[in-house]
């Protein structure tokens, strides 16, 4: 088959809507498909042999740490160019507008992904009113596809409810040969600990953004002394972070990537993820691929993963301290450890290939490559 995938999101950006695109791409690739991207020109034009088309990128007022490309009719000269067999929106919003609207005028079989709460989001920027609008919006580019995809049941039963045509979930991935326990390092634990490797380290990977809560974690360090924090993932909200945990035995470190990422998760004690607007949150697999016990906000997404009590410890997100008081349970070594170790037999075997399997079979579902086979068979 030829896919043309158009997203918002791509190398050299890191979020987990390119990890599990860039999982996928690469076992369409090893499969024998022909796959072309069409993303955001931030300067990488090829991904293991698939060619990356640049679409012009430029930061938005609202969100200054990030590129985005707009809307344009580039979309649809490449689209055409390609003559792909299928194509898939992932996130539609900008260009992704485009990917859909040239996409159903050519005639192409179509797939969109629906990954981010934006919508949710507003709620943190003082943007509730806007709410509905959003939405209207998204269920208007969403269903002009053939199929759609979110990437877990929680958000596939919000996404009916809104009139959200033909939605599927998308299976859960994580790269197990990356994030394992055996990826401890040393060196790594000094720098996150910031030399008090004795301590119980907390970490936390992700967008720095006000959504994400983050804030909650300083009441833990405030109330107790036996806990530091690493803050790995930058965003618009880093400064306010930084300023919020001044005098804090916290540090920043940016983006990691890859196997220096692996062992600041294999290299912590704990993974805390206070956030309740994820659609996923596929770093929450990646602390438990790692052997890391979680804290994580109760929201339908992290109740799907999480198995309170047995691989992690969900916190009520309505009750103003019970963040802190269930990450202060940690503090126990025995418990840590014990969920440490049903984490990762829980997630040890899963990696990419059933979630990119399931996805090139709805590509071939929509593009009916199956009903063309038996036709020529018969």
């Amino acid at each position: 088959m030829k896919i043309a995938i158009v997203t918002e999101t791509f190398l050299p950006s890191t979020d987990g809507i390119v990890t599990r695109l860039t999982a996928c791409i690469r076992y369409f690739l090893q499969e024998g498909h022909d796959v072309r991207i069409i993303a955001p020109d931030l300067g990488v034009y090829e991904f293991e042999g698939a060619k990356v088309e640049g679409v012009p990128a430029r930061t938005l007022p609202f969100y200054r740490s990030k590129k985005f490309s707009l809307p344009t009719r580039k979309v649809k000269k490449l689209l055409a160019d390609y003559d792909p067999d299928v194509v898939h929106v992932v996130n539609p919003a900008l260009v992704g507008y485009s990917g859909i609207k040239y996409a159903r005028q050519l005639g192409y079989p179509l797939v969109a992904s629906y990954h981010t709460n934006i919508a949710q989001y507003l709620d943190y920027y003082r943007l509730s009113p806007f709410k509905g609008l959003i939405w209207w919006y998204f269920r208007k580019l969403h269903n002009q596809a053939d199929l759609n995809l979110c990437t877990s049941k929680t958000v596939q039963d919000e996404l009916i409810d809104l009139d959200f045509y033909n939605v599927h979930v998308w299976k859960r991935g994580v790269d197990t040969e990356m994030f394992q326990p055996k990826r401890y390092d040393e060196e790594m634990r000094e720098r996150l600990t910031n030399g008090q490797k004795d301590k119980i380290l907390l970490l936390f990977v992700g967008r720095l953004a006000a959504e994400k809560e983050i804030e909650k974690i300083k009441t833990v360090l405030d109330e107790s002394d036996d806990f530091v924090l690493a803050v790995v993932g930058d965003g618009p909200h880093r400064e306010t972070l930084e300023n919020h945990f001044e005098g804090t035995n916290t540090v920043f470190t940016g983006f990691l990537h890859g196997e220096e990422l692996a062992k600041a998760f294999a290299s912590s004690d704990v993974f805390v993820f206070p956030s309740t607007t994820e659609t996923l949150g596929l770093v929450i697999m990646e602390a438990m691929a790692s052997g890391l016990p979680l804290v994580a906000a109760k929201s339908g997404p992290t109740c799907e993963q999480i198995e309170d009590g047995k691989t992690g410890l969900l916190y009520e997100p309505e009750k103003s301290m019970n963040f802190k008081e269930t990450v202060l349970q940690f503090k126990d070594e025995t418990l840590r450890k014990r969920l440490a170790l049903s984490a990762h037999e829980e997630i040890k075997e899963l990696g990419w290939t059933g979630a990119a399997d399931q996805v090139l079979q709805f590509y071939k579902e929509v593009a009916g490559v199956n009903e063309k086979l038996k036709q020529e068979q018969s």
